[in-house]
């Protein structure tokens, strides 16, 4: 290099150096500048007159009433980096909604198989992409529709399904392997998911060809919504058995959505609700780890479901926090590798505990934002509740609108033309940075009370959401929440004069007729011997799934499936906390 070539690297070189601290010394100056007006401007709006005493989040969490530069926390690529990279705050996959839309499901079932089939091809014609089954209480618990605990409950909140033949009714000319389907159901989960994979058989289709959901998740059951069978540690074993089978058999198909819906159904908080779901699903993990499972097996089928709760911008960045916390704890903690087991897919519905039986007609308001919410926050699949699930099972046209909510936002707001785009709010990346270091706070909390299982059986969850749900509801009652049409902007008359749907009070009836005209007709030793070898096998260490599906080919019943592992296993009972 030439003496003159030399002099004019170095010139340059001084040249980029002075621009850098020229630059530097303008962004102090601005900085200064910044803390001069929000000192100013804080002195001016502190004088005026407030429209409410305090703001806060419906979870409590104090709102400041400017976010500025000030509040962001942390670089770029550490909090946020790129949709379907690591964090994954942005989103679990890299081009989100603009390859492919959130699956729209509708939550539906109700009578008998064959009043929910009709119902189910309804929804397929208006649009629906996948299938959501609601079970009556008596399938949630475990009891065939004749059994004597389930008098009058028959069909009445959700679909009676008692055996393989009723599994076969439901999805009748619905090919299961074009539609994903969801299932809610946790205590005997195994159970109706078997009689699912059998189902499919039955049409020819392969269990690995199956797309969907079982929620599965016993966790939450103990914590919240109480729809259990067995104990923990032997429910825990039938959750991994699934975990093991489902790796191998069915490697499209989540075995597992940890859900906490019924959490901030019960009263929680968001923080609360994303902090306990997050602890629950790490538990699964590491039993799933213990049992001598790869990680990286069974957790990229790890699936979540969150409630949308009425606080848009809370909403929106619980999701965003519940990605960037399990990336880092699968990747960190767990010592996963793949990339797909660090990303958290996740399922959402609106929060029904929102829903109002006065002026039910502002519920498609309420729904519509929190679908938004949804949405914004990078759900994978949403359910629109309908406006008049306070009062009945939704009605066909209730549904077709809550259908149509979604429908309108995907294809008429523009909300799915680029991704994240709340990202870089001040607001909400505080909002974000709140939540995740408040369930942070939370998981040491249950560190504390030595995990998840003995926090629950000390009562230590039951009593978090109860407080927290006590302390949400002294607030409406109190006036200092505002519920419109309720406590608020209420009229003479409730506006609850709308169409509801009546249950045919004949279904528990034609169930009856089913069940007995099944067990007359299957081949009874073949049922006996499935169940004697259930029985076997849940005594023992071997992985029940073979075994169920056998029972449930056999056309053994939901009940008697239940009670060969009750036998076994035996059957829970919650101790009094309160």
């Amino acid at each position: 290099m030439s003496t003159i070539e030399n002099t004019s690297t170095t010139e340059d070189r001084s040249r980029d150096r002075a621009a850098v601290l020229a630059e530097i010394e303008e962004r102090q100056r601005e900085i200064e500048r910044l803390h001069a007006e929000l000192a100013a401007w804080e002195a001016t709006s502190e004088a005026l007159p407030r429209r409410l005493p305090f703001f806060t989040t419906v979870s409590g969490n104090e709102v400041e009433p400017l976010y500025t530069p000030n509040h962001a926390t942390g670089s770029y690529l550490e909090k946020l980096g790129v949709p379907g990279g690591f964090p994954f705050t942005r989103g679990p996959y890299a081009t989100m909604y603009r390859t492919r839309l959130w699956t729209m499901r509708q939550f539906a079932g109700f009578a008998t198989a064959e009043e929910t089939n009709r119902r189910y091809k309804y929804l397929l014609d208006k649009g629906q992409t996948g299938l959501s089954v609601a079970f009556d209480f008596p399938t949630l618990m475990g009891y065939d529709g004749d059994h004597p605990r389930s008098l009058g409950e028959v069909g009445v909140c959700g679909v009676a399904i008692s055996s393989l033949a009723d599994m076969e009714t439901l999805f009748r000319d619905i090919p299961l392997d074009q539609v994903s389907v969801s299932m809610t159901i946790n205590g005997p989960a195994i159970i109706l998911f078997c009689f699912y994979v059998a189902a499919a058989e039955r049409q020819g289709i392969s269990p690995g060809k199956l797309r969907g959901t079982v929620q599965n998740d016993i966790l939450k059951e103990y914590q919240a919504q109480h729809a259990w069978v067995f104990p923990p540690e032997p429910a825990l074993r039938l959750i991994l058995d699934m975990f093991e089978w489902c790796s191998t058999s069915a490697p499209k198909y989540n075995p597992i959505s940890i859900s906490g819906y019924h959490i901030r159904e019960a009263g929680a908080t968001a923080g609360q609700e994303l902090a306990f779901t997050l602890a629950n699903g790490f538990d699964y993990v590491r039993r799933g780890i213990e049992r001598g499972l790869d990680v990286d097996t069974f957790a990229p089928r790890l699936s979540f479901f969150f409630d949308v709760h009425n606080d848009f911008f809370e909403e929106v960045a619980k999701f965003r926090a519940a990605r960037r916390i399990w990336a880092r704890r699968m990747r960190d903690e767990f010592g996963a590798v793949k990339p797909q087991s660090w990303r958290l897919r996740t399922h959402a519905q609106t929060a029904g505990v929102t829903l109002t039986a006065q002026q039910p007609e502002n519920n498609i308001v309420r729904v519509a934002y929190q679908a938004l919410a949804a949405v914004l926050g990078g759900t994978q699949s949403l359910h629109t509740n309908s406006m008049d699930e306070t009062l009945a099972l939704p009605t066909e046209k209730a549904v077709t609108v809550a259908l149509r909510t979604q429908q309108i936002l995907a294809h008429e707001s523009g909300v799915a033309n680029t991704i994240d785009p709340l990202a870089g709010s001040y607001y909400v990346e505080a909002l974000t940075d709140r939540l995740e270091a408040e369930a942070e706070e939370i998981f040491a909390r249950i560190d504390d009370e030595g995990g998840v299982v003995p926090g629950i059986e000390n009562g230590w969850f039951q009593r978090e959401i109860a407080n927290s749900a006590a302390t949400q509801q002294a607030e409406i009652e109190a006036g200092v929440r505002t519920v419109v049409g309720v406590n608020e902007f209420v009229e003479g008359s409730d506006g609850i004069e709308i169409e509801t749907l009546q249950i045919d009070p004949g279904a528990e009836a034609r169930q009856r007729e089913r069940l007995a005209r099944l067990r007359a007709e299957r081949d009874e030793a073949r049922a006996r011997a499935a169940l004697h070898s259930l029985k076997t096998a849940a005594a023992g260490g071997e992985n029940t799934v073979p075994h169920i599906l056998e029972c449930a080919r056999s056309y053994c019943t939901l009940y008697e499936i239940r009670a060969a592992m009750e036998e076994v296993f035996g059957a829970y009972r919650e101790p009094v906390f309160f």
